[in-house]
């Protein structure tokens, strides 16, 4: 008998990321990508992109070195959120509420079995565009910005995990979260998986940590729509000595248009300039790419991934720290 499906969980809210450099790490987000500053609290400085709705999508927090602040959920309804809460109670890997804070009410926090920070939350505050940057056209949250080449939309964000299989099985088993493609080596093991909980190929990527690092990040991702612009901000960041890791290419798996730069804090980018292919299939079964087959699965145009994008995650790991280092 097939599972039940959850639907409680319903898109990608917000992740935030640390940086030690927060000067030159938030005139890399807004200068070249165009992002918009929604608020600053403490150390941390709001972002979001212009076709986001919320406050934010991304919080930039300065600490002494690169990584993963959190990844925020936001659910369907608030009966979702308290039936989200109490399966992940259950796990033990909870740490409770916090009452907020910019931009959304409530939140429960918790962990990965890996230790990535995570929180679920259902009370959002949306962006109100003030007057001069109000657009006509109703269904965008504000107008297009003239600043750098525009990011749209936040689309993924990409973790690392020291044991994949039950970080991905909490994913799915306690969230809610299809597997839509996975690698599966020749020992059985997967190396990789992508997940969602909406149409999107993933909203969410895990991929085992080959130097045992635990709750690292390998790259958070924003989506701009065509593919030119990736040609355009390329031009944009190799003119603003912006480190560029890979791309632009094609990925067999999800069959995204990407490029992979270095924000100056150290942490991995991902830009995407096509949206891939959506998923509208209730049955569908997930894409599973033998390691044999990998030659088309990682890279089927432009060249090939550096060996040091599988390594390289924040925090850094000292054994590649000099070899990836931005700035």
């Amino acid at each position: 008998m097939e599972k039940e499906p959850i639907f409680d969980v319903a898109q990608l809210a917000h992740v935030e990321i640390f940086t030690p450099k927060p000067d030159e790490t938030l005139w890399f987000f807004k200068d070249l990508l165009g992002m918009q500053e929604s608020g600053r609290q403490g150390q941390s400085v709001y972002l979001r992109a212009y076709e986001d709705f919320y406050h934010h999508t991304l919080k930039v927090t300065e600490a002494k070195e690169p990584g993963l602040g959190h990844v925020a959920w936001r659910t369907t309804s608030p009966q979702a959120l308290d039936r989200r809460v109490k399966a992940i109670k259950d796990t033990g890997l909870g740490t409770g509420w916090f009452e907020g804070e910019n931009g959304h009410g409530a939140a429960y926090q918790f962990r990965t079995p890996d230790g990535h920070r995570m929180e679920l939350l259902w009370e959002v505050d949306y962006y109100q565009a003030p007057e001069d940057q109000r657009t006509p056209l109703l269904n965008r949250p504000q107008k297009r910005p003239t600043t750098g080449v525009p990011v749209r939309r936040l689309d993924h964000v990409n973790l690392m995990a020291s044991d994949l299989k039950p970080n991905v099985d909490f994913m799915m088993n306690n969230l809610g979260f299809n597997l839509r493609e996975h690698i599966r080596l020749k020992n059985g093991n997967d190396a990789a998986a992508w997940m969602s909980v909406s149409p999107l190929v993933h909203e969410i990527a895990m991929m085992g940590d080959p130097l045992g690092g635990k709750a690292r990040m390998h790259h958070i991702c924003y989506w701009y729509g065509y593919p030119q612009h990736l040609s355009d901000i390329s031009d944009v960041l190799v003119e603003n000595n912006i480190r560029i890791d890979a791309g632009p290419g094609k990925h067999g798996v999800s069959q995204a248009y990407f490029l992979y730069v270095f924000e100056p804090g150290g942490n991995r980018v991902e830009l995407f300039g096509d949206a891939g292919y959506l998923i509208f299939d209730p049955a569908w079964k997930p894409i599973m790419w033998q390691e044999e087959d990998l030659e088309k699965g990682i890279i089927w145009y432009g060249s090939q991934l550096p060996q040091e994008f599988f390594m390289y995650g924040t925090p850094i790991i000292d054994t590649i720290q000099t070899a990836a280092k931005t700035g």
